[in-house]
């Protein structure tokens, strides 16, 4: 079993901000473990201030529902009583926001954490964690949920049925 240490997390955020910089942004960065503990959060300088938490609850989001944000959109619109109930749950530490710039951090096929982004538009934090992920070697394909072989961007509903 693997787990994401420390200089993971933060080799994840130096290359994090260095991309956020390259395309002029100023972004937060948060990294959980598998169970959504926090690793380590950095804000940028000029990044605007609730960045962080932003940042914190999309890497929670990814880490805890095992599936990057943008993949559960469409489950989310779907069932928004359901989601909205999510954040409610006795054992939920922060909302779960099915959003870009929430992506789930697996290594060698085991989730290992989540990565959440925030500070630039919602297709620059997409970009910024898929490129830094991808750049360190982490793997972004998930099947969905109950159906094997199927990639993530084929559904983003739960057993691969389109809302």
């Amino acid at each position: 079993m693997s787990a994401l240490t420390l200089k993971a997390a933060e080799e994840i955020i130096d290359a994090a901000h260095q991309r956020a910089q390259a395309l002029g942004k100023a972004v937060s960065a948060a990294v959980v473990d598998a169970g959504g503990f926090p690793v380590a959060i950095r804000r940028a300088d000029g990044a605007r201030p609730l960045t962080p938490d932003i940042a914190r609850a999309k890497a929670y989001t990814a880490a805890v529902m095992q599936r990057p944000g943008n993949m559960l959109k469409k489950w989310q619109e779907s069932q928004p009583v359901f989601f909205s109930q999510l954040s409610q749950l006795p054992g939920a530490a922060l909302p779960i926001l099915a959003t870009e710039g929430s992506v789930t951090i697996k290594k060698d096929g085991e989730i290992i954490g989540g990565l959440g982004i925030a500070g630039g538009t919602a297709d620059e934090d997409q970009q910024i964690a898929d490129d830094v992920l991808t750049s360190l070697g982490y793997e972004l394909e998930f099947a969905a949920w109950g159906v094997s072989g199927n990639p993530a961007g084929a559904s983003g509903s739960p057993a691969g049925k389109e809302a």
